[in-house]
């Protein structure tokens, strides 16, 4: 088997507040390896998003090891991190967060150009995505112009414009329709799949986790594997 993209060991996160302090992490171990979707489920205030965010280097986590490609990213300054995440990360959220003023295709090619691609590079990555998502009638729309089904798959090809090794998704069918929300699903795991992407999604959605590769449920600060 190939190496894991991402490897949390003993990843612990703590959050202060007025009535003392609230673990949510007690001590998160897992691995996610390239072409995987994995997911993630559990109850609202479970810390399904804190993992997320220690795993994308967003957020430090208290204690424990975040290795993204083998490298140990934890104790990296801010900056080095950064520089990993904008690279290697690709974010999907349960908001598509696009920018209104601009196409599907700007907003697409945005993340190349902040890399410092050229416009003719990034262009042709963002209509390379456009069209694998069946998005290409779609190309000069602005977001208010389309669907939520088509925004969101708008949102996940610019998660994936800079080819990132790990793809982390927060709810991100959370805002659809059964219908559409199973489509979209089904665009994002044949994407992933075929661009060879880690990808690790939390859904409250269990008709949807059944088609993941592995699930597992976070409890009390914990993962537990889940069959189904």
């Amino acid at each position: 088997m190939s190496e894991p993209v991402l490897s949390l060991r003993g990843v612990e996160r703590v959050y202060k507040t007025e009535a003392g302090d609230l673990p949510v992490l007690r001590g998160v171990d897992i691995d996610v390896y390239p072409g995987e979707v994995v997911g993630l489920i559990g109850p609202s205030g479970s810390g399904k998003s804190s993992l997320l965010h220690s795993a994308g280097l967003l957020e430090r986590p208290d204690a424990g090891i975040v290795a993204l490609g083998g490298r140990d990213c934890s104790k990296l300054s801010e900056r080095v991190r950064t520089r990993i995440r904008l690279g290697t990360v690709g974010f999907v959220y349960q908001f598509h967060h696009l920018l209104p003023e601009f196409t599907a295709l700007e907003n697409v090619a945005m993340p190349g150009l902040i890399a410092g691609r050229s416009w003719q590079v990034a262009e042709a990555r963002a209509l390379e995505l456009l069209g694998e998502l069946g998005l290409t009638a779609r190309v000069n729309h602005q977001p208010a112009q389309m669907s939520g089904g088509e925004q969101q798959r708008v949102a996940i090809a610019r998660a994936l414009a800079n080819k990132p090794q790990l793809l982390l998704a927060d709810e991100p069918t959370g805002n659809l329709d059964p219908t559409t929300s199973a489509a979209v699903f089904q665009s994002l795991y044949s994407l992933a799949r075929g661009q060879g992407v880690a990808a690790l999604i939390a859904t409250h959605n269990m008709d949807l986790a059944r088609y993941m590769d592995r699930v597992f449920a976070l409890k009390d600060g914990y993962l537990a594997p889940q069959t189904f």
